[in-house]
């Protein structure tokens, strides 16, 4: 009995040790170094307007549908997509006829909004969605297609505009990594404060 009792001990100071370490004392020190080394992505890599409001994350994605933004991939996150609790892509392959069906819609639209050419190629990341559904960025070149429009319904001039897209083009990781990318809610924020 004294044996048990002993084991027994022994087990519960153990896991009560081990708790306090990976319950309490370790989620604290890295909190705590996160947020002295890395605070504003240890907050979520929020984004402000002018007035201090928090209006999204530089991480995910949202939807902008008017002539004068600029417009995000398409999303398949959640029913109505952009939906942040509901991360994910489509899960259609490259021989499903829904995602065939889907991409020459989307296709058409993009063209129909930004009045291209019926033969105007139109880049991949304009009509399919990205495997989080939540992806930030939008290519350079989705963004120079969609220039056009955008400085027309806000009454600037294309170089204007263009000038925007190049300050908000994040540049591959490490110069190597990935492509540069578009970073679509900064710009829009951006034409919105120009417009104030």
């Amino acid at each position: 009995m004294n044996s048990f009792l002993s084991q027994l001990r022994g087990a519960v100071v153990s896991t009560v040790i081990l708790a306090a370490v990976t319950c309490g004392a370790y989620p604290l020190i890295v909190t705590g170094i996160s947020r002295t080394a890395f605070k504003d992505k240890a907050d979520g890599s929020l984004i402000k307007n002018a007035s201090g409001k928090v209006i999204g994350s530089a991480l995910l994605g949202q939807n902008f549908t008017g002539e004068k933004y600029f417009h995000p991939r398409p999303s398949a996150a959640g029913a109505n997509g952009y939906d942040a609790a509901s991360s994910s892509g489509s899960n259609l392959g490259p021989t499903s006829q829904k995602l065939a069906d889907q991409i020459k819609e989307r296709v058409e639209a993009y063209r129909t909004a930004n009045s291209l050419a019926p033969d105007q190629a139109v880049p991949a990341d304009a009509v399919t969605a990205s495997g989080s559904g939540l992806d930030p960025h939008i290519s350079p070149a989705n963004a120079a297609l969609q220039a056009p429009r955008v400085a027309k319904a806000r009454n600037l001039s294309e170089e204007k505009v263009r000038e925007l897209i190049t300050i908000h083009t994040d540049s591959p990781d490490f110069g190597i990594l990935g492509d540069a990318g578009v970073h679509v809610l900064k710009l829009n924020l951006a034409l919105d404060e120009l417009s104030r």
